[in-house]
């Protein structure tokens, strides 16, 4: 028997030490540091088959690689092909977080019941049956997707070895654990371990891999960061649980953009792909209210209308309150100093609540001038009409200033029936004869002169 090796890893970052400690150097956490047995068995979990005949590769110059472009794997749904930048590339490993109770699970199997691929579902928190009968819900039947409950994962290369898959999924990374490292599931070193012997596979047999992450109480994905350095794509599924609404986004991605959004409805029989997301960030109300402005905004490749909501009221308690959702704070703050001192609006004395609809953060600067329009309107009390949309940054002397891809963004306002776009002057744009109104404006004044006379 060989001597039993230990070490001290930080349970929350993932750091090593050599010997206890009470607060960790990286992360500057308290009580996090917990001893873990590390001493592996002289074995290999993934064994690739000899086909290179022992040969070394050998280094070559860039430009006798063959730069094919890669053929991805179409999973059938439209939101998560954009996410990914255009589908799965064959040999990879995505990794996809999100909180308990999100859709995680439900997202994946409805991907797995729907490709037109061999599919292995491994599952170490749910048993066979209770998959079975969320799968009834989603989509009557599939002859592709097979359904594994294992844990162990010398067992789930046994039977990967024996059905051939052309897609692993497994749910999730932090139940699993190998014979080689002596400690529990989910800890450090298993989670570092298991995550090793999965890429080695899905390199080694080009198979692609999609793990479950789960998420700690901060929102980052559990166990050590090192996680997310090994795999090639990081998925957030983020959303209110109360809500019926989801999105995705990508963290990091080795093969496509990070700026991409799908956005989701869970329903009953699963999740629905939206296709227009524009019908869920913008309130459907029959009368017109005050404090509200539609901004134009890009995530990715794609055009976006949101709606802006503001509330200016007087400050009851003295001290003016300077509240958000959705959007950045500090942001808010300058432009209410530039509304004092530029545009003579008198806002020091004033509470201020800031809040875009639909749940979802955007930090595009193209919304300032919304965001401008929304909290005038609340404050003098005047509604902004229908068929505005917003699409400026604010700049600290009061300025209007010009935003990218404009165009784009006059069409999709165009497209969703409004009248009239304010934009800065300064903008460049191309299209000609178009059916909505470009209204150009140089200065914080100009707007508020044309919405409130």
């Amino acid at each position: 028997m060989s001597k039993v090796k230990t070490s001290f890893f930080c349970q929350n970052c993932g750091t090593q030490y050599s010997k206890w400690q009470g607060q960790c150097n990286a992360c500057k956490e308290w009580n996090t540091i917990a001893e873990e047995i590390i001493q592996k068995q002289e074995k290999v979990a993934w064994k690739s088959e000899p086909a290179s005949s022992g040969k070394a590769p050998r280094p070559l110059k860039i430009n006798e690689i063959d730069s094919a472009q890669e053929i991805r794997m179409d999973t059938t749904d439209g939101e998560l092909n954009r996410v990914l930048g255009g589908g799965i590339v064959p040999g990879s490993l995505t990794l996809l977080g999100g909180e308990p109770g999100i859709g995680k699970s439900t997202l994946l199997l409805q991907i797995s019941l729907k490709l037109p691929y061999k599919t292995l579902y491994v599952s170490g928190e749910e048993s066979q049956k209770q998959i079975k009968m969320r799968a009834e819900r989603i989509t009557p039947s599939s002859e592709n997707c097979y359904i594994l409950t294992e844990t162990k994962t010398q067992n789930i290369f046994k039977q990967i070895e024996a059905i051939q898959p052309e897609i692993v999924i497994i749910d999730s990374i932090q139940t699993l654990h190998t014979d080689y490292i002596e400690s529990t599931a989910g800890s450090i070193s298993q989670i570092r371990e298991t995550t090793a012997e999965l890429i080695k596979f899905a390199k080694e047999t080009n198979i692609p891999v999609i793990l479950i992450g789960h998420i700690t109480k901060d929102g980052n994905i559990a166990g050590p960061k090192i996680l997310e350095h090994m795999v090639d794509t990081v998925l957030q599924f983020e959303g209110d649980r109360n809500h019926i609404y989801r999105i995705l986004r990508s963290l990091k991605n080795r093969f496509g953009s990070t700026s991409e959004l799908g956005i989701y409805e869970m329903l009953g029989s699963g999740l629905r792909e939206v296709s227009n997301p524009s019908e869920i960030l913008i309130s459907h109300k029959d009368e017109e209210l005050s404090g509200t402005a539609i901004a134009t905004t890009l995530e990715g490749m794609r055009p976006l209308m949101i709606e802006i909501q503001s509330l200016v009221s007087t400050a009851v308690y003295g001290t003016p309150q300077r509240s958000t959702t959705g959007y950045n704070a500090k942001r808010l703050n300058m432009i209410l100093a530039v509304l004092e001192k530029r545009a003579g609006f008198r806002l020091g004395a004033k509470d201020v609540f800031l809040n875009v609809t639909g749940g979802i953060s955007v930090d595009d600067p193209a919304i300032d001038l919304a965001v401008v329009a929304a909290i005038l309107s609340s404050n003098e009390d005047i509604p902004v009409g229908k068929g505005f949309c917003f699409a400026g940054e604010v700049g600290l002397s009061g300025e209007i200033r010009p935003v990218n891809r404009v165009d784009q963004r006059i069409q999709e306002a165009e497209k969703l029936g409004f009248d009239t776009i304010f934009v800065s002057k300064y903008n460049k744009i191309a299209l000609k004869n178009t059916g909505i109104k470009i209204e150009l404006v140089a200065k914080i004044e100009d707007v508020a002169s044309i919405l409130f006379g």
